[in-house]
């Protein structure tokens, strides 16, 4: 039921054909009696820094997710953007402080680290392995250097991106031991594929399989297949694993507590998800 109490979470990205967070967000705030709501709201490229802007003009908003293709350009058109944020170089979380400026952080790797730890994973001076260093690399790179790892080997076929992910993280990060340049994921505790590489049948593995040690912990991002061949020989070679949609309904507490409003668990948010197109 909406009313006049209603607060808005502007889902903002285009097209919004494919917007999942609707179906997980507002089962649960009917579920919890939250009276909020997660609105799609479509914006094309030029239209949106005026719409950023205007949209939290509105006195019931409570703040906004930011999907593609508008997660890089909103970092230029805030007022403060966390360390994560600066690190990945993209924005998916917006929020109004209560002097009235626009605050941005980045969840997508919250997600990913908090999925980690749940499943046992201690990241405290951990060294992890990120081949992909696209934009949900570049978050879950950030977030693992937040969680305390002490080395992070980075790989992409952009050099460039790779180079430039590495120059942030020992900005913000000086003691971080920062590697680059390659995909060996032997003698490492967590290696994760931030590659599209598994979303089509018959992809290239990210890494070589035979290299990964039974103890790594194997993370993935892809979300078309829970189960990928990447994940499956990993864990035919008895590693511990994390799916890709786990970084989905892992960051959404996060979301939830950066907005204000009360937290839930990914159990409770898989459960009353309905998700269909």
């Amino acid at each position: 039921m909406i009313n006049g109490n209603t607060l808005l979470i502007a889902h903002i990205g285009f097209p919004t054909h494919a917007f999942k967070a609707p179906m997980i967000y507002n089962p649960w705030f009917e579920q919890a009696g939250v009276n909020a709501i997660v609105v799609p709201m479509g914006c094309r490229p030029a239209d949106y820094p005026d719409f950023l802007r205007a949209v939290f003009k509105l006195s019931n908003i409570r703040g906004a997710l930011i999907t593609m293709p508008h997660k890089v350009t909103t970092v230029g058109l805030l007022d403060e953007v966390s360390p994560t944020a600066a690190i990945a170089g993209a924005c998916n979380a917006v929020r109004l402080s209560p002097d009235g400026r626009l605050q941005g952080d980045m969840f997508d790797g919250e997600g990913f680290v908090r999925g980690i730890q749940r499943k046992g994973l201690p990241l405290l001076s951990a060294s992890a392995l990120v081949v992909g260093n696209g934009g949900v690399g570049c978050a879950i790179a950030a977030s693992l250097a937040s969680a305390g790892v002490g080395t992070l080997s980075l790989f992409d076929v952009n050099t460039a991106a790779m180079n430039g992910l590495a120059e942030r993280l020992h900005r913000h990060y000086p003691a971080l031991n920062v590697l680059t340049g390659s995909t060996d994921p032997a003698g490492f505790d967590l290696v994760v594929n931030a590659t599209p590489m598994g979303m089509k049948e018959g992809d290239p593995m990210p890494m070589d399989v035979a290299r990964i040690a039974p103890t790594t912990f194997v993370g993935e991002v892809v979300m078309k297949s829970e189960m990928t061949a990447f994940l499956a020989a990993a864990q035919a070679r008895g590693c511990r694993t994390q799916v890709g949609s786990d970084m989905l309904f892992e960051q959404i507490p996060a979301y939830l507590e950066y907005f204000g409003f009360p937290s839930t668990t990914p159990e409770v948010l898989r459960q009353l998800a309905q998700l269909s197109y």
